[in-house]
């Protein structure tokens, strides 16, 4: 991911920045995930703090680069299912371009066209690492397998990429109080490609085996519930993949390097009295 944004940085930022419809700024707001435990009845529970850098191109092209956490606990997010006792942790990076479609026109500056709701869409691609708390301690879930992953008895689960893909969309409302500045309220979901944001997806698996083939811990932190779960028995739903979403304040300031003392078309020159009305040939020529 740290390529991809490097690789963007290098070939495509430094051209766009110089543009004069170009804008740079920071997006401050909140993550917030929903899949297995958290509903979607419950949206903004366990919102963690979120930001990032912003930067748009001709007042409808945009690109984020975003950091936060997820979180979520049974106990608090999801009662109905709290005797599971299951929770997590998560960083966050994102980087995404999106298309904002504009329901007026609008223009960064312009004392006309200043206001505008809008709906955005795009693609991101993003990195998280599920993480649970044991006796004070952080332990990354990925590496100990908890659903079986990487083990004999479970061949078919592969352990699962921290880097997925997703869907960003959303609506939101821009506004632009001076000739440089530009104020935002967003609000957007992600629809990703992966069930393990939480690492809950399918079924237990026998605590003996994660321990033996994995690591003590794997046994531990896959069922955390007071009554050990039957081996196989519903864990999560692998039916469908989680969300998480991002809302922000956006600040952005409007790029101009245009040099004012140049221009892409020469000033007028003045001729002498000479040349005006004049046909110039090699014989009329003033010597």
């Amino acid at each position: 991911m740290r390529k991809l944004i490097t690789l963007f940085i290098i070939l495509y930022l430094p051209v766009m920045l110089f543009s004069q419809r170009s804008e740079l700024g920071l997006m401050l707001g909140a993550t917030y995930y929903l899949g297995d435990l958290k509903s979607s009845s419950n949206h903004f529970s366990m919102s963690m703090p979120a930001g990032g850098l912003l930067y748009r191109y001709n007042w409808s092209i945009k690109v984020n680069a975003i950091f936060g956490y997820l979180a979520a606990d049974d106990n608090i997010t999801n009662p109905p299912q709290k005797y599971r006792n299951l929770s997590f942790r998560s960083p966050l990076f994102e980087f995404s371009p999106h298309v904002e479609l504009n329901f007026f026109k609008y223009q960064t500056g312009h004392k006309k066209y200043k206001f505008s709701p809008y709906l955005f869409g795009g693609i991101c691609l993003f990195y998280f690492n599920p993480q649970a708390k044991y006796n004070d301690k952080w332990f990354d879930l990925q590496p100990l397998g908890t659903e079986g992953q990487g083990t004999i008895e479970y061949p078919d689960r592969k352990p699962y990429s921290l880097i997925s893909f997703g869907i960003p969309f959303g609506l939101g409302l821009k506004f632009s109080p001076t000739k440089k500045l530009n104020i935002g309220l967003e609000w957007g979901m992600r629809k990703t490609f992966t069930d393990y944001l939480d690492d809950v997806s399918k079924t237990y698996v026998d605590p003996t085996i994660l321990s033996t083939q994995k690591s003590p811990m794997s046994g531990i932190l896959s069922d955390r519930s007071e009554i050990i779960h039957a081996h196989d028995s519903q864990r999560g739903n692998s039916k469908n993949n989680d969300w998480y979403s991002f809302a922000s304040l956006n600040l952005t300031f409007k790029l101009d390097f245009s040099d004012k003392s140049c221009s892409a078309y020469p000033k007028r020159i003045s001729y002498p009295k000479f040349f005006k009305n004049k046909k110039v040939t090699p014989q009329n020529f003033p010597q």
